[in-house]
């Protein structure tokens, strides 16, 4: 089975239609699909619920397609730093659901192994209990959560073997592990594409099973990588 696309375009061909939920790795800038991103903005496909960390910036990552009013629901735990997000949610235009950043993950994660849902601590005695199920195990109360299971999961890796086995570099495999396996189909963007066989399996961060579809996303603008060096002193 040939995984590799020519393009984030053709790799959403035939996927997309509106009021999917979507999985979407990454952690402010840092390891988003931003190639997947731009083609989701560019199909017109509109009422997404998206599931992430955070919502972008103004015009960056996911904001781009709140500025385009694509999304209709945000399930998130941090939305700062992302005026028109602020701007939509509290003129009633977005709907948020917010989620504790340990639990969002756990419950991406308890999608993906097939579990419908999982009892936590996280969120007890807050708003963030309200109307969910509370249950007691040993004197203690613990809320209920829901597994997430998306229409679709976008993520970004580093680099991949055309089988579409998968390593993420450093802090860039944020969310983007969970996220991948939650969806019912995987789209992956990467920096670079290998032959199969060129991977050390021990190495292997999401293994190719998990990926239905790759691009290369290279060239990246990376945006919040910047060098930086002393002033030399004079001897």
């Amino acid at each position: 089975m040939n995984k590799r696309f020519p393009n984030a375009a053709a790799a959403l061909d035939g996927v997309l239609k509106d009021g999917m939920l979507i999985c979407a790795g990454g952690f402010g800038l840092c390891g988003i699909p931003e190639r997947l991103i731009d083609a989701i903005r560019d199909s017109g496909v509109k009422d997404l619920t998206f599931v992430s960390n955070n919502a972008g910036i103004d015009n960056e990552g996911l904001g781009k397609l709140l500025r385009t009013r694509q999304v209709k629901k945000m399930i998130s735990s941090y939305v700062g730093e992302n005026k028109e997000f602020e701007r939509q949610y509290l003129s009633g235009e977005l709907e948020v659901e917010f989620c504790p950043q340990g639990t969002l993950a756990e419950r991406c994660r308890a999608g993906g192994a097939g579990i419908p849902g999982f009892y936590t601590k996280t969120g007890v005695g807050t708003q963030v209990a309200e109307g969910k199920e509370v249950k007691i195990f040993d004197g203690e109360e613990y809320i209920l959560e829901r597994g997430i299971f998306a229409d679709l999961s976008i993520i970004k890796g580093w680099k991949a073997d055309e089988a579409g086995n998968l390593i993420f570099r450093k802090t860039a495999r944020n969310f983007n592990q969970p996220m991948a396996t939650a969806g019912k189909l995987c789209v992956a963007e990467v920096e670079e594409i290998v032959p199969v066989g060129s991977l050390d399996p021990d190495q292997v961060h999401l293994p190719g099973i998990y990926v239905n579809r790759l691009i290369l996303g290279a060239p990246y603008d990376k945006k919040i990588e910047f060098v930086t060096t002393r002033e030399r002193v004079a001897a």
